[in-house]
């Protein structure tokens, strides 16, 4: 079958250029997609996106469907004739349904009965009739948050869209999307070249844009372009650029033709914290920062134009004035703030709403000091310091800097600490509260820093459970996800022994010391215990999806969620036990054997659990050498245990495989005498507990 390129240019007022690269996936996705579905085959296809256009260019695209064998199965011969042959009306309503006569259907033999069937050939469509509907249905799945209409038309999309083109080799698809006849005609850069510029063929159109449009219309080639011209300027003055992807990806968004110009400030600027400085450039001015070879950060910036100017230095001269009042605004917050101490601005945070039923910012300082303390005398660390660093982790939510760049609460805490003189963990705490911010961020380095980010997290945990206000869903407001993570992910990793439950129980004392008693609405049947039960379930339930991340099966998360263990380093040390046990031999036949005793002792009557075994009652011999084995393991195990080393412990009971499967192959558990067959469930309900000490291996 004959194949063409195929080319499509959706040519728009300028994209949301955090937007452009998923669009830009979305539009590429969706279309070949509905290619395959369509059953029309391709070679290859590349994406193409700048701020005014979305492309797509698809190689050796086939000219139509290939031809369709129809088959349809109709009504049993015997069904489809009377006795003297005459069809009845169920093959006469069969054959009309196809649009034939009966005598134009075929017969289908299989097996021992016959069948009524009608074939046909179904023409392929050509791809030129296909494409305006799969581009059209693509482009109204689109990840688009809230779209727009432009003039007097009825047409939504992300930006007003002004040309489309649409060529299948040499020849134009004749069609209308989005209020626009297809063409083959394109833009060439706004300010280098605001003419038409017709496209010859799909080859050569990101050739002719680059060529004679001044537009790099392939995203990565220009984003590796701007890389290359950012590495180039900063090696100029033997500097390093710091290209954080997600600026990258915007600034690629928002430029056509790339030129990298380096700017500078002045030097009096680098007084202040680099970090709002860093801010101030990245966030409003789109601005890559240098630093030199120890990290310190330069008086200068490259900023990424649109235009390849006559004279730069006017360029540059314009972008240094724009950043030079940004700085000295900086600056003026960063002094205006250190005339007042941390402790001042935490007071002032009295007025300031947590949530409305949970009482004020200040109030949530009070108790994430506590609550850090609390912690610190835990994990045997300086208690003033993690008191004293809860109390003042949110002092900077008031201060200027913060106000007016967001992204730098927790950094100015810092700052402003250690200019008041606090202790050096104090300090570091005001910073790592936060951490960790994203699945995979760094954890705090300080102990002290851990507190007070555990601390944080189970305030809010607690308080908005309280409430009655958990997550639903997809719905999150507080982030309660996340906080969990990072609480699992901090005791865990940092390897702190700490139970949840009389943390949790004490973050509700705390609430209460602060005047909000929790949970609201407190009756019989939810006590705090069961509060904070609830809490519990909710943080162990988020380790299912963290396993899973790392490959362990569900089943092994669920043989120790089974245990409810409310400590997550013990929890983990277990999953990880169990996930050893798998790879051991006797693993699934133990596993087996346990899920048959479960089995047995659910159907036992009678207190099993207290019994004592008689051993005068173990008649079989290899119910005797069960018990000797069940009681050397007891005694060999119980220092391990002690320890918490559990991979030990489940590797020397999977010794127990052989006389389990001999107890099983021999001894009839449900013997007829009471008491015998009441002594071997105890005998059972024995080994079950050697391995319940770990984990429900049953579930395995």
């Amino acid at each position: 079958m004959a194949a063409q390129d195929f080319l499509v240019e959706l040519g728009t007022e300028e994209l949301p250029p955090k937007a452009l690269k998923t669009l830009s996936s979305a539009f590429t996705q969706g279309i070949c997609s509905g290619l395959k579905e369509a059953g029309i085959a391709f070679e290859s296809c590349q994406a193409f996106a700048s701020p005014r256009r979305l492309a797509l260019r698809i190689i050796a695209l086939e000219s139509a469907q290939q031809d369709q064998r129809v088959e349809r199965k109709g009504p049993a011969i015997q069904a489809a004739y009377d006795a003297d042959g005459n069809p009845t009306k169920a093959a006469e309503g069969f054959a009309r349904s196809c649009g034939v006569t009966v005598a134009e259907l075929e017969t289908l033999e299989q097996g021992k009965g016959a069948w009524l069937v009608y074939r046909s050939i179904q023409q392929g469509q050509p791809v030129t009739e296909l494409l305006p509907d799969i581009i059209d249905k693509t482009l109204s799945r689109l990840p688009i948050p809230k779209r727009m209409r432009w003039g007097s038309s009825r047409t939504e999309f992300v930006r007003p869209v002004h040309w489309l083109v649409m060529l299948y080799g040499d020849l134009v698809v004749d069609c209308e999307l989005l209020g626009i006849r297809s063409g083959r005609t394109t833009q060439g850069h706004r300010f280098h070249y605001n003419k038409p510029i017709t496209i010859h063929s799909p080859r050569s159109y990101d050739q002719q844009l680059r060529d004679t449009g001044y537009v790099s219309a392939n995203f990565d080639e220009r984003q590796n372009l701007i890389k290359d011209q950012i590495i180039a300027v900063a090696a100029s003055i033997s500097g390093s650029a710091v290209i954080d992807p997600a600026l990258l990806d915007e600034v690629t968004g928002l430029v056509e033709w790339p030129v990298a110009l380096l700017g500078n400030f002045d030097e009096d600027f680098l007084q202040i914290p680099s970090e709002s400085l860093v801010s101030s450039m990245k966030e409003h001015q789109k601005y890559f920062h240098l630093v030199d070879e120890k990290g310190a950060l330069l008086p200068n910036f490259i900023t990424i134009c649109n235009i390849e100017s006559k004279d730069p230095s006017q360029v540059i001269s314009g972008n240094e004035k724009v950043i030079r009042p940004r700085l000295a605004d900086a600056k003026f917050f960063y002094d205006t703030d250190l005339k007042t101490s941390l402790e001042d601005k935490r007071q002032r945070l009295k007025p300031v709403v947590f949530q409305a039923k949970l009482g004020s910012l200040y109030a949530k300082t009070e108790r994430i000091g506590a609550i850090a303390a609390h912690i610190a005398d835990s994990i045997n660390i300086d208690v003033h310091n993690a008191r004293r660093a809860g109390e003042l982790c949110k002092a900077d939510l008031n201060s200027e800097m913060v106000l007016e760049f967001a992204d730098l609460q927790g950094t100015m805490g810092q700052y402003y600490a250690q200019h008041d003189g606090e202790h050096s963990d104090v300090c570091q705490a005001q910073f790592e509260q936060y951490l960790p911010r994203f699945a995979g961020d760094q954890l705090p380095e300080s102990l002290t820093g851990c507190c007070v980010s555990l601390a944080d997290k189970l305030d809010t945990l607690v308080g908005i459970f309280g409430i009655g206000q958990p997550p639903t869903g997809n719905r999150d407001p507080f982030a309660l996800r996340r906080a969990t993570l990072g609480v699992l992910r901090i005791i865990v990793e940092k390897e702190l022994a700490l139970d949840l439950r009389p943390l949790l129980h004490h973050c509700v004392e705390s609430y209460q010391q602060t005047g909000t008693r929790l949970p609201l609405n407190l009756s019989v049947d939810n006590t705090v215990d069961t509060f904070v039960d609830s809490i519990i379930d909710f943080m162990l339930e988020r380790f299912r999806a963290h396993y899973q991340a790392e490959g362990i099966p569900v089943e092994v998360f669920l043989a120790v969620r089974a245990l409810s263990p409310s400590s997550p380093l013990d929890f983990n040390q277990r999953v990880q036990a169990v996930e050893h046990f798998r790879s051991l031999e006797p693993a699934q036949a133990l596993a087996a054997a346990n899920k048959r005793v479960s089995n047995i002792l659910a159907k036992a009557t009678g207190d099993v659990q207290g019994q004592i075994i008689d051993q005068s009652l173990l008649v079989e011999s290899a119910e005797k050498i069960l018990f000797s084995a069940i009681t050397d393991k007891q005694q060999e195990i119980l220092p391990l245990l002690s320890n918490a080393n559990y991979q030990q412990v489940l590797e020397s009971l999977a010794s127990l495989k052989e006389p389990v499967d001999k107890f099983f192959d021999s001894v009839l558990v449900n013997a007829d005498d009471q008491a015998v067959r009441s002594n071997r469930y105890a005998l059972l309900k024995q080994l079950r507990n050697l391995f319940l000490q770990v984990a429900d291996i049953s579930l395995l």
